[in-house]
């Protein structure tokens, strides 16, 4: 057997194993003829490409079905020139209902680090629109490696802009410089569904509601709606890949894709809801998710049965009982719907880069009850507090106080005593990050995280004798996102005492950029930094600041902690300040105005572990990393409430990078700060 025989079946083999058709080599399939025309219509979803090796990738497109077609039969083809005069690899496949139409090919056989056009011919000689996707380069390619990371897109309730501005930007960059992928952290659409006509004069705080998605079953809950089905996930995909800007970036880079929660369900864990304060089982909704968000994002994923069609488990919904020692349910129905669909995985980018994606959702334990806690009228827990909740019984190493002691004059019975931990990674799924961590070789090892590890806290115990009724006396300081201390520890410890260099995380979830160094303490505690993080601000999404903005009484006590109020009427976001600064400096900002004399009334050890927050921020990141340097620039772009006129997406509101050289071990990171364009304002 010849090599180019023995190339294809090994490509097939992992077609099967990816649920894709293979397309390799011209000769792969029959060479269509005839005339051909491009109908974009007759696939209105676009076309996508992801999970670039430096060999292959994925391929993907939907094509709409003709009245009562009962299957399509599409072919791909894929070039190395935009008018397709050389043909690198074909490929053929019978599409259906049992897909929702859509398809994907692996694309096998391709060179490293090169430029590939493609796209899908029906039989009737109809093409859609052309995609333009690019291969990894080979692990001994020492180039700088460039990609972007996004997360938290509702179509629904604003534009996609920092598409369009990261669009702009890449076409007037030289080849070299140019994007190699998207990685897409969660949040690639939103369940929750708000129809404008419930909705006083079609808005929802503040932003105009769009008829994009519109459930066939579905399910009120509220004042929204959420998918009930498999069409009605399958509908939302659909209408969000309506969005022209959207369709735009999947048709001009591969996309590397993870889900956060509302690909499934907002308040859930593993496979259960949480509906109106109420656990409702839900393995039958979790699988059918899972199957809409694997039909519709190009990846390298691995699913139940070998061909195209995802095979759903039959599962019941049952209520979860017993718990491993990290929370996961094992009750069999629940087992088989959060392994259905396994997108964890790793991949080396070139030289400089090793990857590792983490699912942060399926396997998340209950959470223990914070119901019945004494009432803090600051919004913040006390620090040990929170500590002591979130790891359970594995506290102080499994010794955890039957009575939680909170400053001076609370105390009250530890309600979780006897529960798992806050969890999300699970044993089998941390066990396989640890071994993908030491593995890696590349310089960069870099977690792709949905939501994040960065702490954010506050320092209420420094707020003026006034405010004394806010915070309990004694109780130091008070966490606002912290969770999952167990974990975390546990990865940071390890790549402290092996010695691992070059640990960074990329993050989303949480409508704000973030930069700065994850430590498994702070002050007054040891602050030792294992690497560093950054976090994306939103898409589109609804961002904290907006809404406070929006929402807080003029007259609230504490305003200034979280909206600063300037003399022209205008606001920004002070909460920054706060979690950076300390509530002092927030307050010395209301009275003089003058960031800089806010800054000097700092309090230093709040916050070490950031270098830069803004709960404000809308836009998109992108990473460079080299052998020795990783840099990193956010790109804020204003409240997307419509779609900009104008091709670059609209103005910025900043440019704002940092860099970081590569650390030996026993060395700290640094992170080194510039504001390249326009103001970040109290994010510094």
């Amino acid at each position: 057997m010849d090599e180019f025989a023995l190339s294809r079946r090994a490509f097939a083999a992992q077609a099967a194993a990816l649920g894709a058709a293979l397309a390799f080599g011209p000769a792969s399939a029959h060479a269509m003829t005839g005339a051909r025309s491009e109908r974009r219509d007759l696939f209105p979803q676009g076309v996508a490409s992801g999970d670039p090796r430096a060999d292959s990738v994925i391929l993907w497109t939907r094509r709409a079905p003709d009245g009562d077609a009962a299957s399509h039969r599409l072919t791909v083809e894929v070039a190395s020139d935009p008018g397709f005069r050389n043909i690198d690899a074909r490929g053929d496949v019978a599409i259906t209902a049992a897909t929702d139409w859509t398809c994907r090919f692996l694309a096998a056989g391709l060179k490293p680090a090169r430029e590939y056009w493609y796209r899908f011919i029906d039989e009737a000689g109809n093409t859609s629109r052309v995609g333009r996707t690019l291969t990894a380069p080979a692990d001994d390619d020492d180039r700088p490696v460039k990609f972007a990371f996004v997360s938290c897109q509702d179509v629904t309730q604003g534009a996609l802009n920092a598409y369009r501005r990261m669009l702009f930007e890449d076409a007037r960059r030289s080849r070299d410089e140019q994007l190699g992928f998207v990685l897409h952290l969660g949040d690639f659409l939103y369940e929750l569904v708000w129809y404008a006509e419930e909705r006083p004069g079609g808005m929802e705080r503040g932003r105009r509601l769009r008829d994009i998605v519109r459930y066939p079953t579905g399910e009120k809950v509220s004042t929204f709606h959420i998918p009930a089905d498999l069409d009605d996930y399958r509908t939302a995909y659909r209408g969000y890949l309506l969005d022209p800007d959207l369709q735009e970036a999947r048709a001009q880079w591969p996309f590397v894709p993870v889900w956060d929660n509302h690909e499934f369900n907002w308040r859930s864990y593993q496979s259960q809801q949480i509906i109106n304060g109420e656990i409702r089982p839900a393995q039958t909704l979790k699988v059918a998710a899972s199957q809409a968000w694997y039909e519709y994002q190009p990846a390298r994923v691995r699913k139940p049965g070998s061909g195209d069609p995802f095979e759903a488990p039959a599962v019941e919904n049952r209520p979860l009982a017993e718990l491993d020692a990290r929370g996961v349910g094992l009750e069999p129905n629940n087992l088989a719907a959060i392994t259905a669909l396994q997108i964890q995985r790793a991949f080396r980018y070139g030289k400089n880069v090793d990857m590792i994606l983490t699912d942060n959702r399926s396997f998340g334990s209950p959470g223990g009850n914070y119901e019945g806690l004494p009432e803090i009228r600051f919004a913040a827990m006390p620090e040990q507090m929170l500590e002591i909740l979130d790891q359970a019984r594995e506290y102080a190493g499994g010794s955890p106080p039957a009575v939680i002691r909170v400053g001076d004059d609370i105390e009250f019975p530890n309600p979780h005593v006897d529960a798992p931990p806050e969890a999300y990674l699970g044993l089998d799924q941390m066990a396989w990050f640890k071994d993908r961590l030491r593995a890696a070789r590349a310089p960069w090892k870099i977690w792709g995280h949905s939501f994040g590890t960065l702490t954010g806290r506050t320092d209420p115990q420094n707020l003026p004798a006034e405010f004394a009724d806010q915070w309990p006396a004694g109780a130091g300081y008070g966490v606002t996102t912290g969770a999952y201390g167990l974990e975390h520890g546990e990865v940071f410890d390890m790549v402290r005492d092996e010695g691992i260099t070059g640990f960074t995380i990329v993050a989303g979830d949480r409508h704000a950029f973030w930069a700065g160094y994850p430590s498994k303490t702070l002050p007054p505690r040891a602050f030792d930094p294992v690497g560093v993080e950054f976090v994306t601000g939103s898409i589109s999404a609804q961002t904290l600041g907006e809404v406070q903005q929006l929402t807080m009484p003029k007259d609230r006590p504490l305003r200034a902690l979280n909206i600063h109020d300037k003399p022209d009427g205008s606001m920004a976001c002070s909460w920054n300040m706060t979690l950076m600064h300390g509530v002092q400096s927030s307050l010395v900002l209301r009275e003089t105005g003058d960031p800089a004399q806010a800054r000097a009334a700092r309090n230093p050890e709040l916050a070490p572990h950031l270098k830069f927050l803004d709960y404000a921020g809308h836009g998109y990141t992108t990473v460079r990393a080299s052998k020795d340097e990783l840099e990193t620039e956010f790109v804020c772009i204003p409240i997307p409430l419509e779609r900009s006129e104008t091709d670059d997406g609209g103005p910025l509101v900043y440019r704002v990078a940092h860099r970081v050289s590569l650390w030996r071990p026993g060395e700290r990171p640094v992170l080194r700060q510039e504001i390249l364009e326009g103001d970040p304002g109290l994010a510094i």
